[in-house]
């Protein structure tokens, strides 16, 4: 071997270590063999869910993986079904409300909690997400009777205070983490300049606040949307019932029947939306649960 090819063979192997350290160690098989385990079980239940959706019939009572004669007689029957379409449109309603009141008064709480002096701001934090903590079904008894006396039981208001009760603390802790990222010396320019606080606030601060917006918004809609509890105890009939309770109305065309199809239908139904949503917006649903995680 020639002396001037050493030289480039030391360089090649010290690019391919290099390489090699950039590429990082490579994943073993098993890991990506528990990945697929966990992700097939997660993606089971509606997977069977959608396979009984197209099933109808005898069809209902096997247990085919594949839906042997598959349709869409189920998905047919519920958009038929006015409850269903009453149900999505409400559920839309009171989903989206909750989520636009959660964001607007929020935002000026969290606002408040991350940039003014105020005394015990750790203990008022606590004090709103212990809100979040309290199960719902302490209060179902006790606001129903509350609800029929000043006449909100079976509307859609009725429906969107509660929800708000409990969607308020998550979005005020979510965007309180943001607001505390934000540079200070962004809103004192903005002020030196002649803004005014709310205008530093709107302009400034809510733009670069984006992330923990979405996905406040993200999560308060999908739990409003999701509400089961509140949505069965404070309603009696269509005109406020959202879908989940809607659902739970189904009936079969005999006595005692358990339509199987039609509310795996409506559940893949109402699913769907959520499903595109998380998969629109998972990056920002990420960076806004991993706000002030790590420092510096």
């Amino acid at each position: 071997m020639e002396a001037s090819s050493i030289p480039q063979t030391r360089v090649a192997a010290r690019e391919t270590t290099k390489a090699k350290a950039v590429r990082g160690p490579r994943t073993p098989w098993w890991l990506w063999l528990a990945v697929v385990g966990i992700v097939v079980f997660c993606l089971f239940p509606f997977y069977w869910m959608l396979n009984i959706s197209l099933k109808s019939g005898p069809d209902l009572s096997s247990a085919d993986l594949v839906p042997p004669n598959p349709t869409l007689r189920n998905y047919e029957s519920i958009f038929q079904n006015s409850d269903f379409t009453n149900g999505l449109k409400n559920s839309a309603i009171v989903a989206l409300t909750t989520t636009f009141l959660s964001l607007v008064i929020g935002s000026f709480a969290a606002y408040a909690l991350a940039r003014l002096k105020v005394r015990g701001k750790f203990w008022i934090l606590a004090i709103v997400l212990s809100v979040s903590t309290f199960p719902g079904i302490a209060i179902a008894a006790p606001l129903f009777k509350l609800w029929t006396d000043i006449r909100l039981f079976d509307t859609l208001i009725g429906l969107i205070i509660p929800y708000l009760t409990f969607a308020l603390p998550l979005t005020i802790y979510v965007l309180t983490s943001f607001f505390r990222e934000i540079p200070k010396d962004l809103e004192e320019a903005a002020l030196v300049d002649g803004a005014t606080r709310f205008q530093a606030f709107y302009k400034i601060v809510i733009p670069l606040a984006a992330p923990g917006m979405a996905t406040a918004a993200i999560l308060t809609f999908i739990a409003a949307w999701n509400e089961f509890l509140f949505a069965i105890t404070l309603t009696s009939s269509q005109d406020a019932r959202t879908v989940p309770a809607s659902i739970a109305f189904f009936t079969g065309s005999v006595q005692y029947e358990v339509p199987l199809g039609t509310i795996s239908a409506a559940s893949v139904v109402i699913s769907i939306p959520l499903i595109v949503m998380v998969l629109l917006f998972q990056k920002r649903i990420v960076a806004g649960l991993t706000a002030g995680a790590v420092k510096g």
